[in-house]
């Protein structure tokens, strides 16, 4: 497996990792049979968060048995300020009973006010600073969805590495990754699949391993096949194909009318709907086959779907043209039971 050092953290980690979304539908002995193949196949880094449900417990029972020196560990928390941060720290922990974790990370900054609430007085980087000082974890991370927000982000020493979506249909942070590379940060590309959107993993993962943009992509993983497929782009680089970049851009060119890259652009919406969440709790049910987990995203939005007004203000700012009405009249039939 070829392996990058992630920024300037001193960690080479695999470039391509582990994303624990999917293990949620799975049992103990399963995952770890999976983090077993990781070590088997030479991924050596694994990425989860404190919203996944059991993931994390998940992930701390399989590196008792597989040995947690195999890998860098990292996760999340959507914990903004000072007394969150260090209770999500101090959890996440408890919960994968480790010593440390290699990297903690701001999850899902989603916009300017979360950001100045993270870098407050009284805000998450104090804790996290004071958990990387204590040992506790070693490194500071932050991801989100909207490009501005990180690119703010980065103009912080303390942030070591950025997280944000990258595959062949959402290419709009390839100016946030030349930044943060250029600044010594290291880059994890989310959502390297699409989301299961993307037919092809491999090509996805091809793309994203030959783009030099990216430390380490992590894609979702729930099969033995999977870690042994996505495993081996990792192993060799190779150029794309002509032929391969055909089949790339058709894929692009059918999803691009009906795939939400989450960028923003469309907010905010004069009902207060969140629309790129709404797609993302719909994600969750459609392609990550995670019913109860994308119920409980969608569940906890004050404003549903079914708000919509049909204004079309969203789609006369959405840059990729998508049929958002539309779209959220899909979410609607999908969370109505």
């Amino acid at each position: 497996m070829i392996k990058k050092l992630l920024g300037n953290t001193g960690m080479e980690v695999s470039v391509v990792g582990f994303g624990g979304i999917p293990i949620q539908r799975l049992n103990q002995e399963e995952v770890t049979k999976l983090i077993l193949e990781c070590k088997n196949q030479g991924i050596n880094f694994i990425d989860t968060a404190r919203v996944y449900t059991i993931s994390e417990q998940y992930i701390g029972n399989a590196l008792k048995e597989v040995g947690r020196d195999n890998f860098y560990v990292a996760t999340k928390a959507m914990s903004f300020t000072y007394e969150d941060m260090k209770k999500s720290i101090e959890t996440s922990l408890n919960v994968m009973n480790l010593d440390y974790i290699d990297l903690y990370q701001v999850h899902n900054a989603s916009n300017m006010d979360s950001l100045n609430k993270v870098l407050s007085e009284d805000g998450a980087l104090k804790a996290l600073i004071e958990a990387k000082k204590s040992g506790l974890i070693k490194h500071i991370g932050i991801t989100g969805h909207i490009k501005e927000v990180l690119m703010k982000a980065i103009e912080y020493d303390e942030f070591e590495t950025i997280q944000f979506p990258f595959n062949p249909v959402e290419s709009q942070g390839k100016e946030l990754f030349e930044k943060a590379l250029s600044l010594g940060k290291g880059t994890i590309a989310m959502k390297p699949i699409a989301g299961g959107a993307f037919n092809n993993a491999t090509l996805s993962l091809k793309y994203i391993v030959n783009s030099n943009l990216i430390t380490s992509a992590i894609p979702g993983m729930d099969s033995i096949e999977q870690v042994i497929n996505n495993a081996a782009v990792g192993k060799v680089l190779q150029p794309l194909t002509e032929t391969e970049k055909n089949i790339i851009n058709e894929e692009v060119n059918e999803l691009g009318n009906n795939f939400c890259r989450r960028c923003g652009y469309c907010k905010p919406c004069p009902e207060g709907i969140d629309i790129p969440g709404i797609f993302i709790a719909e994600g969750y049910v459609t392609r990550y086959n995670l019913l109860d987990y994308g119920k409980s995203k969608y569940d906890v939005m004050t404003i549903k779907a079914d708000a919509c007004v049909r204004c079309r203000k969203c789609e006369k700012k959405c840059p990729y043209n998508l049929p958002i009405v539309n779209m959220l009249k899909h979410s609607v039939e999908i969370f109505k039971n």
